[in-house]
């Protein structure tokens, strides 16, 4: 039995349960914790991380679970613990005023606020000594300098509250190309073309950024996007990031050539990547990047799938208090594996050379796997034919992987999260629109069934978090964004018109309880969210598109879908007003960069009625025509579709209200797409 049970048991958070027999008294955000601080006159606590955050973990080891320093922490504070994968509102918070004490911030976030939630001092990770002390002297100088406590107070949470101000923009010229190259050529200087990404470490995917280049290069032939788009697809699933056994990127690189990762797999980035992976396949025809995404999936199914097909949210950098234990290989352990007994003499050194694994180790004494060479360097090293490497290689991995299970695995974090599992859905139908593979979407379904049964109330309100058949958070802005844009692609994959006039219902409650009608963005949290000390925007584009950025593209296709010029005109003004930072700081308004491409190349509609409307659309998928919406199905209520059903299959293509004359061929819709574009 557990010698300290604290309130945070009550919680479904894994990460708040990993706190719950701390010696320190937390609590969850709530009323309870709130008014505690008020009627006993305490600074608060909030101290914010996640489940698989590494730097979390130590700091809990060293000092939270230390019970003198639990103490100190119970009889001067009330400590108030918050999982920021499920209240990000919280977190936006004290992370911006973190930074403007700080310059930098991080997780764990340590914030301390005076009994009204206004915040005083804080920091990321303290180490145990630095903590204590900080304790004693942070209460002290409240209880003996009450008036400068309260004025610094004001001073931050001013800069808080002027830190995210957002100025409608008025009409002006019409966006252009120009735009789009004065943002490309601005961004262009900060990108490593020796191993890709951007040009320092640590090195996080970005999967947005590589999108809009990819895009943008497309589009422009400029030669340098392709270039670094190319480069940092192939490092990246080629390099230690990516887990060469089981599928799956992790984080981020700790160096500058993908190397060595820390080591946690979270779902954003790997639904984001599986859907960069499958359109750069239906760019290049790559077969790397589509084992990429068919391994990364595999992993998805395997280890991040609920059996009512919700998707969970991460796995943890650390087994058995180690990080990436799981994952390492000492040359003495491959030795042992047995590589020796396959189907050829040297496939234990040729599986060794293929996965860059030394006698010494290429990391810590480990190895990190990852491939320093192409299959055709590799096979002429040792003679080998294509496929007679691609066996050995095979072979390998599998007799790995194996092995691999029977260690002690990584925590899971087992929460489904609405926004990210909106994500994971569209990774997966863009993997089924790029590759044709009906399994996908088959698991594209089940999790959009799990998202109306569990996360759905009604047809426009949803709920953020999902755990043990229960929901307790109202969505936030990303929730909104994400699924709608989800079921919008469901939707073109299926063209079961369900979908579409959910995602409708969903944009609708965002502009009912998000938006503000005077500088045309959308607030994070929603007019009937509880009232914090600011109500914040999300703009830039980070790990994650932002919130507003998402709803501006769902707005622009469901302008263009309905017909319905309230949502492209909200669109645009949401894109008006964030020209002028993108153009210096394109890397942080990627997703804004693809609507402003959008606006300036146009978009396809594509109209395909009949009995064959779904085989059509696979033939048209087949090429990489990035700019284009996909609608139609035997039947169908939308306005670009009325009059278009004759009986037999007819594609439609239109731009700009404009529809050319109808065709039966998807070659010949093709020809017609290629001809103005």
């Amino acid at each position: 039995m557990a010698k300290f049970t604290n309130p945070l048991i009550n919680e479904s958070s894994p990460y708040l349960l990993q706190h719950a027999h701390n010696p320190v008294n937390w609590y969850p955000w709530g009323q309870a914790a709130l008014e505690k601080a008020k009627k006993e006159d305490k600074l608060i606590l909030i101290s914010i991380g996640y489940s698989s955050c590494h730097w979390c973990h130590v700091m809990e080891r060293e000092s939270f679970e230390d019970e003198e320093i639990a103490r100190i922490m119970n009889e001067r504070y009330v400590c108030i613990k918050v999982d920021r994968e499920e209240r990000p509102d919280i977190d936006q918070i004290y992370m911006n005023a973190v930074q403007l004490m700080t310059g930098q911030g991080g997780w764990p976030l340590n914030c301390f606020t005076l009994p009204d939630q206004r915040p005083v001092y804080g920091g990321t990770y303290f180490p145990p000594e630095d903590w204590k002390s900080i304790l004693v002297n942070l209460d002290e100088f409240f209880r003996k300098k009450r008036s400068e406590a309260e004025a610094y107070a004001d001073k931050l949470t001013a800069g808080i509250r002027q830190s995210e101000q957002v100025q409608r923009i008025a009409f002006g010229k019409e966006f252009s190309a120009a735009d789009l190259q004065e943002i490309y050529r601005e961004w262009l200087s900060y990108f490593d073309f020796k191993e890709g990404g951007h040009n320092r470490a640590p090195k996080f995917p970005l999967p947005n950024n590589f999108l809009f280049l990819l895009r943008y290069a497309h589009f422009s032939g400029e030669s340098q996007a392709r270039e670094i788009v190319l480069l940092t697809l192939d490092k990246m699933c080629r390099g230690g990031i990516y887990d060469q056994l089981g599928g799956g990127f992790s984080r981020y690189s700790v160096d500058a050539a993908w190397h060595v990762p820390h080591f946690e797999k979270m779902l954003y980035d790997n639904a984001q990547l599986v859907s960069l992976y499958s359109e750069g396949f239906s760019w290049t025809g790559s077969s790397l990047y589509r084992d990429t995404v068919y391994q990364t999936l595999e992993f998805i199914e395997r280890e991040m799938t609920s059996p009512e097909g919700g998707f969970y949210s991460a796995l943890d950098a650390d087994s058995e208090g180690v990080e990436g234990k799981f994952y390492c290989w000492t040359r003495d352990e491959i030795a042992q594996a047995g590589l020796d007994q396959l189907d050829h003499p040297e496939a234990e050194a040729v599986f060794c050379a293929y996965y860059n694994i030394a006698p010494e180790g290429n990391w810590e004494g480990t190895n990190v796997l990852r491939r320093l060479y192409t299959d055709q360097e590799v096979a002429r090293r040792f003679n080998l034919q294509p496929g007679e490497l691609q066996r050995i290689v095979s072979a390998g991995r599998d007799r790995l992987l194996q092995l691999r299970e029977q260690r002690v695995r990584p925590g899971l974090d087992d929460k489904i999260l609405a926004s990210w599992n909106g994500m994971m859905l569209k990774g997966y139908l863009d993997a089924y629109r790029a590759f044709g593979k009906d399994l996908f979407l088959e698991r594209a379904l089940k999790n959009a069934a799990f998202i109306k049964r569990n996360l759905l109330q009604g047809n426009d309100r949803l709920y953020r978090n999902y755990k043990g058949g229960k929901t307790s958070i109202p969505g936030f802005l990303d929730d909104y964004a994400f699924v709608a844009d989800a079921f919008i692609a469901l939707y073109q994959a299926t063209f079961d018109e369900q979908w579409l006039l959910r995602a409708r219902a969903l944009a609708e409650r965002a502009l009912q309880d998000f938006y503000n009608p005077e500088n045309g963005m959308f607030f994070y949290t929603s007019a009937e969210s509880e009232t914090l000390i600011d109500r914040k925007y999300e703009l830039m584009d980070n790990v994650i598109p932002s919130s507003n950025s998402t709803m501006a593209h769902v707005l622009q296709q469901l302008g263009l879908l309905f017909d319905e010029k309230r949502y492209l005109d909200i669109s645009r003004q949401m894109l008006r007003n964030v020209m002028k930072p993108m153009k210096g700081y394109g890397s942080a308004y990627s997703n804004w960069a693809i609507l402003l491409l959008n606006e300036v190349s146009g978009v396809f509609e594509v109209a395909i009625t009949g009995p064959e409307s779904l085989l059509r659309r696979k033939e048209i998928d087949s090429a990489y025509i990035p700019n284009k919406l996909m609608l139609g199905g035997e039947t169908g209520n939308l306005p670009l579709l009325e009059g278009k059903f004759t009986g037999e299959t007819m594609i439609y293509v239109c731009r700009d209200k404009t529809c050319q004359l109808p065709v039966r061929e998807a070659s010949e819709a093709l020809k017609q797409m290629r001809s103005v574009s």
